[in-house]
């Protein structure tokens, strides 16, 4: 198994774009204030030793050297050593509505981005837990097959988008039906208590989510619901524009949350409805809930020893530093007997 023992290192990748655009820009600058000066083939006749490439070949260089040095800090690692282990538990899935409406703000920032915290914390309180992830807008997908990592857990909490599901909508019943299946074994196998979590705006236009919850509770297995938004509702703002999503009719659509179809999913699946808000009452409601289960011994399979990889990234990064450190930004005459950058350099005079 791969990890990163610190994945949150890998935010520091943003700044790669960041670099390369502000590089961009500055040749671009540097370029225009040689026209200012006059022909700029006329003035590199003045300026023989000047080099056009070698300053963006060193940069490039540098830029490859600081995302290899960056994937070190996050300390990249092979699991080599499987063992079963037993812990004291309980097994949740967790299902969450990436539709659409997710993306009305009338929670802050938006119900989506409000979801994932709700989601954070709730994996924050497990320790022997087992927990997994299904995402779903019109079809269901699993995103996390139900595990005791909560590291892998927080980094797929990260991706999650309303771009992972293709086709929209609200199938709530099918979310449901999937975490069912990803318990694997039936309860009369597994002595651990279960259940399910649905995190949604409760706007179910797909299917029997009802129907699905009963199901659900005839396996042991309880669910609980989490309402996302107000009652009043929002618009639902489109991607990239400063519009919101409109019917055929020309109207804007206003998402509202059906606290009615996720108290009726509750209380067919045994389990509690609380609405989030900006305090963390949601998670108070369900952690209780969660703890009111009998722990039970969960078997599972962890990766004890793990091979630190960050050598090899480490080693082609002092390469790289060591190559820059080679390359002049001017023309050297002895190292231009090796021709490396005149073919490149003609080339671009040319231009």
């Amino acid at each position: 198994m791969f990890r990163f023992a610190h994945p949150e290192y890998l935010f520091l990748l943003i700044t790669i774009p960041v670099l390369i655009g502000l590089f961009i820009y500055t040749q671009y600058i540097r370029k225009k204030k040689i026209k200012l000066f006059g022909n700029p083939e006329l003035l590199a006749e003045l300026m023989p030793n000047i080099s056009y490439i070698r300053p963006q070949v060193k940069f490039y260089i540098q830029v490859a050297a600081i995302a290899l040095l960056i994937i070190v800090l996050a300390q990249p690692q092979f699991g080599t050593k499987v063992e079963k282990e037993k812990r004291k538990g309980i097994e949740v899935m967790i299902a969450l509505d990436i539709s659409n409406s997710m993306m009305a703000q009338d929670l802050q920032p938006s119900r989506l981005e409000k979801s994932k915290q709700v989601l954070s914390k709730l994996v924050d309180n497990m320790t022997e837990d087992k927990v997994g992830l299904v995402v779903f807008a019109g079809d269901a997908y699993t995103q996390l097959p139900i595990t005791v990592d909560y590291v892998s857990a927080k980094m797929f909490m990260s991706t999650i988008n309303p771009k992972l599901v293709p086709r929209q909508g609200t199938a709530i019943g099918t979310a449901i039906d999937l975490c069912i299946k990803s318990f694997g074994e039936t309860k009369e196998k597994s002595e651990a208590s279960r259940a399910i979590i649905v995190i949604t705006d409760g706007e179910n236009h797909e299917d029997d989510a009802i129907g699905a919850a009963k199901l659900a509770t005839e396996k042991g297995i309880i669910v609980h619901v989490i309402g996302m938004g107000k009652p009043e509702g929002a618009p639902i703002p489109v991607d990239g524009t400063m519009s919101f999503w409109k019917d055929k009719d020309g109207n804007v659509v206003v998402s509202k949350l059906n606290e009615e179809m996720c108290k009726n999913i509750a209380q067919a699946g045994g389990g509690v409805y609380v609405r989030a808000d900006n305090s963390n009452s949601a998670n108070r409601v369900i952690n209780k809930e969660l703890d009111k289960l009998a722990k039970s011994d969960i078997k599972t399979q962890v990766f004890s020893d793990y091979n630190e990889q960050f050598q090899s990234f480490a080693i082609f990064a002092l390469i790289l530093l060591l190559i820059e450190g080679f390359i002049f930004d001017r023309q050297n005459k002895k190292l231009n007997k090796l021709k490396i950058f005149n073919l490149k350099e003609k080339i671009l005079k040319n231009k």
